[in-house]
């Protein structure tokens, strides 16, 4: 079973199981694939995460409910999974703008995300330039921090963590540098998010106040991105796209589940011609 394939699986489970425990566990055996493997392609491919898909098509499918104004708020947030009217309400909210309660006295301005369905379509025209590299085991050394992908957070949250880089720490970092980059690493996705990492490949002695994570030895696709790096969605954010929908399923290799590595070059990263590279560990197929 390809990718898209089992994407598909996925989706046609969750939706007739929406209303029960739907954990990565159940999903993965469903795809025929790996809880990473399917947690990344379906973030690569959405922008969002299986978690936060099924939270939205849950409360898409709640607001149905409420406007046939036969049930109570507490029997319909029970039958969506929600302990409590309170908690029901703050989801519900959250993603609606609008309290169950304004919904049930006929004040609806709602949201409703559909059925997600993968397809291949036909693309291609534009090229993307990439090199298959084999490097050994690599240290990165920098900053960490976890990312939730619920409401798209991670979009704006990440360009924070590195407005947030001092110029010290920065030069720090690249004091530390084999390569004299900076690399931003996206590592373990759980819990509805990811860890994300600003660092640089080193082979030196990690300091104390710095974290550190190996990636064994592997081949990796190496992708060149031309482009600014703001406003977002921005050109690195396209190119992730099309390695998932584009360039995986027709390359003949198969993501290796590892971290995979942003390298920034220096210079203006708001330059039209701002050159950077996305590393996609592989193996083949």
């Amino acid at each position: 079973m390809n990718m898209l394939d089992s994407m598909n699986a996925v989706i046609a489970y969750i939706e007739e199981h929406l209303l029960e425990d739907l954990n990565m566990p159940k999903l993965s055996k469903i795809a025929k694939h790996s809880e990473t493997d399917i947690q990344k392609t379906f973030y690569a491919l959405t922008g969002i995460s299986i978690v936060e898909y099924i939270r939205r098509r849950r409360l898409s499918l709640a607001a149905y409910e409420l406007q046939k104004k036969e049930r109570s708020v507490l029997d319909i947030a029970l039958d969506f999974g929600y302990t409590s009217p309170d908690s029901f309400t703050r989801a519900f909210k959250q993603l609606h703008g609008i309290t169950p309660s304004a919904v049930k006295r006929g004040e609806c301005l709602l949201k409703s995300y559909g059925k997600i369905t993968f397809v291949l379509t036909i693309k291609g025209v534009n090229a993307m330039n990439y090199r298959i590299l084999k490097k050994g085991k690599m240290r990165i050394i920098g900053i960490k921090k976890w990312f939730s992908t619920e409401n798209d957070g991670q979009l704006t949250e990440i360009p924070k963590m590195w407005d947030s880089i001092t110029d010290e720490l920065r030069d720090r970092i690249l004091a530390l540098s084999n390569n004299d980059g900076v690399v931003g690493l996206c590592a373990d996705m759980y819990d509805g998010g990811f860890d994300y990492w600003i660092g640089c490949m080193s082979d030196c002695e990690c300091p104390e106040d710095l974290e550190e994570i190996t990636i064994p030895a592997s081949s990796w696709a190496v992708f060149e991105v031309i482009g600014s790096m703001r406003p977002i969605p921005n050109a690195m954010q396209d190119i992730w796209k099309r390695i998932y929908s584009e360039w995986l399923p027709n390359s003949g290799y198969e993501h290796a589940m590892l971290p995979e590595i942003e390298c920034y070059s220096s210079g203006d990263m708001l330059a039209d011609d701002y050159k950077s590279e996305i590393w996609i560990p592989v193996k083949n197929n």
